[in-house]
């Protein structure tokens, strides 16, 4: 005699929970709709909603939650995790993929511009990632992953503030692997090189050019390149890999 199908609220329970920050467009985007195509739930916030949000919360509703919070109001991080955990009950995985990214000679960046900075690349994803690591701790563990930039471990000028935030972000990390592993938590972070990105739209032809010409392999990167590292480390092929920050850049840093 075959036993019973399962129900589709059983398996949805099943279902292990990602959190991802700025999964409204970019990366972000890009990791909610593959992560959902991989049998996750996901939880995300942006600012604001757009189609892409409408879209998800209106076909996968029971997999699929967002809510509006602002990096640079780090408490929203806390009432955010507080949603998340109200309706799913557990995260499993964290991308801290937000960021910010403000270039500006050191010298003439005002203060109010420097705090921007160093609270939604450095402090805001630490608030998130408190909120999140004290869930994964009630449920036998999780992973972490912080998406940094060859920003923190290659000078580029105008751009030293948000560097030492993200360099931060990889300190951060490496930390913090050390003290989460006893909850079987691995904490690792993604540094991308230059790929096409909103943050890369911007870049004039003849940068480009150079960029790609000091590239290795002769061109800037996709976003589902960096997806492609992002999912490596939450996979099962990655268990004993923490403390990591796995360099993504067609070898413009080597």
């Amino acid at each position: 005699m075959q036993s019973a199908p399962s129900r589709p609220e059983e398996s949805r329970k099943d279902r292990k929970v990602a959190v991802v920050s700025g999964g409204s467009r970019g990366l972000g985007r890009v990791l909610v709709e593959r992560l959902l195509g991989d049998g996750w739930t996901v939880a995300t916030f942006s600012r604001s909603a757009n189609d892409f949000i409408a879209e998800k919360a209106d076909h996968t509703p029971d997999v699929f939650h967002w809510e509006a919070a602002d990096l640079n109001e780090p408490q929203s991080m806390r009432s955010f995790s507080r949603g998340v955990s109200r309706r799913f009950g557990r995260v499993d995985l964290l991308v801290n993929n937000a960021g910010v990214l403000h270039q500006e000679l050191f010298l003439t960046t005002a203060a109010k511009q420097i705090d921007t900075l160093v609270t939604n690349n450095l402090l805001a994803p630490i608030m998130l990632t408190q909120a999140c690591a004290r869930l994964m701790t009630r449920h036998g563990g999780g992973t972490i992953i912080n998406i940094s930039s060859i920003n923190a471990i290659r000078g580029y000028r105008g751009v030293s503030v948000y560097a030492a935030a993200k360099a931060g972000l990889d300190g951060f990390s490496r930390s913090l692997a050390r003290e989460l592993g006893a909850f079987n938590i691995r904490v690792n972070s993604i540094i991308p090189g230059f790929f096409e990105s909103d943050m890369t739209a911007e870049v004039t032809d003849d940068n480009r050019e150079k960029i790609q010409h000091r590239t290795p392999l002769g061109r800037l990167g996709t976003v589902d390149e960096i997806a492609d590292a992002v999912l490596f480390l939450t996979s099962p092929r990655a268990h004993f890999v923490t403390g990591q920050s796995l360099v993504i850049d067609g070898g413009i840093t080597c």
